[in-house]
């Protein structure tokens, strides 16, 4: 029963979530904003985390969850390259130099952000 109950919290969680991200997408499209829903909603979730408004624990284990399952995400956009084969033919390599260079940038980038955050940490724990 256990099982259960853990499998039910995860599948309402991931609801929450996936109820929000709809909710901005929709607000976004509907205000005509410059930013995607998907943006939008990372932002509203961050704020009602941080204000208590939604609490961490109604949320942690869907979340984990959908971190841990993110690779399938990734599928469809794979086999939908597919239907762009001549222009990887033509512009493949420039695509792939574009590819490496951002992900190196994203990177070094989020690892020197890291590292700053880390930082900050010990010296305000000092």
């Amino acid at each position: 029963m256990g099982m259960v109950k853990t499998i039910g919290k995860i599948v309402m969680q991931v609801a929450i979530l996936i109820l929000i991200s709809i909710a901005m997408n929709f607000l976004a499209q509907w205000l005509h904003l410059p930013i995607p829903g998907s943006i939008l909603g990372i932002i509203v979730l961050f704020t009602l985390l941080k204000t208590n408004i939604i609490k961490l624990t109604w949320i942690e284990q869907g979340a984990n969850w959908l971190l841990a399952e993110l690779l399938l995400f990734f599928i469809p956009a794979a086999v939908g390259v597919m239907k762009y084969i001549p222009l990887l033919e033509h512009d493949g390599v420039r695509i792939l130099i574009v590819v490496i260079s951002s992900t190196v940038i994203v990177m070094v980038s989020s690892g020197l952000v890291a590292s700053q955050i880390a930082k900050r940490k010990e010296r305000k724990l000092s």
